[in-house]
């Protein structure tokens, strides 16, 4: 080969080893099926579930009577940010991390968490919806971290407000029998920090 066509030679080289490799970082549709190969499953369009296996409007259930104490959050914490004696709590593990309810002495929960992992941002916005909806709550914010806020009622707590935010895939969610979201926002935070979420 003469020597001038070798720069081309090694520049075609070279281009097609960057072309090559581009190709394979190109990301591909996951809704067009119409190119899997036979070793890759189909993709399919039916709605996926939340990796945790619960539907977007599982609530924690935890009865009265229980002293199981929620394991990212302090139980004296939750009397002083919320502003009333907790009397029984436990958690509910089908949730990971798993939902932690506390009570004072109405019948109602006065504090619901719930901490939700899902497979996608839109599932956890789901989540925030269902929890804060948009109709009745105002935007709520904390560093990346974004939903709703508000008093609300005929929620799980009663009578009383909601704080819930999504990022990526993960929810946080705190309903607390008291009216004033700040309660509710300050719980939230101390989970969002508790939890290194």
């Amino acid at each position: 080969m003469p020597l001038s066509l070798l720069p081309r030679a090694i520049s075609l080289v070279v281009a097609a080893g960057v072309l090559s490799s581009c190709a394979a970082d190109t990301p591909t549709d996951p809704n067009n099926t119409s190119e899997a190969s036979p070793s890759s499953p189909a993709i399919s369009s039916a709605p996926v579930a939340p990796r945790d296996g619960l539907a977007v409007d599982a609530l924690p259930e935890v009865g009265r009577g229980g002293q199981e104490a929620c394991p990212y959050l302090d139980t004296q914490f939750v009397a002083d940010a919320n502003g009333q004696r907790v009397t029984d709590f436990g958690v509910d593990t089908r949730f990971n991390p798993p939902g932690c309810v506390f009570y004072s002495y109405p019948d109602e929960p006065q504090l619901i968490v719930m901490v939700r992992r899902l497979s996608s941002f839109g599932q956890a916005m789901e989540v925030v919806d269902f929890a804060a909806p948009i109709d009745s709550t105002s935007p709520a914010e904390y560093g990346e971290w974004d939903g709703g806020r508000g008093a609300l009622g005929g929620i799980p707590t009663g009578a009383g407000s909601v704080f819930a935010v999504a990022k990526d895939s993960m929810a946080v969610v705190v309903w607390s029998n008291q009216e004033q979201s700040v309660k509710a926002e300050t719980i939230a935070k101390q989970v969002i920090i508790n939890l290194g979420l």
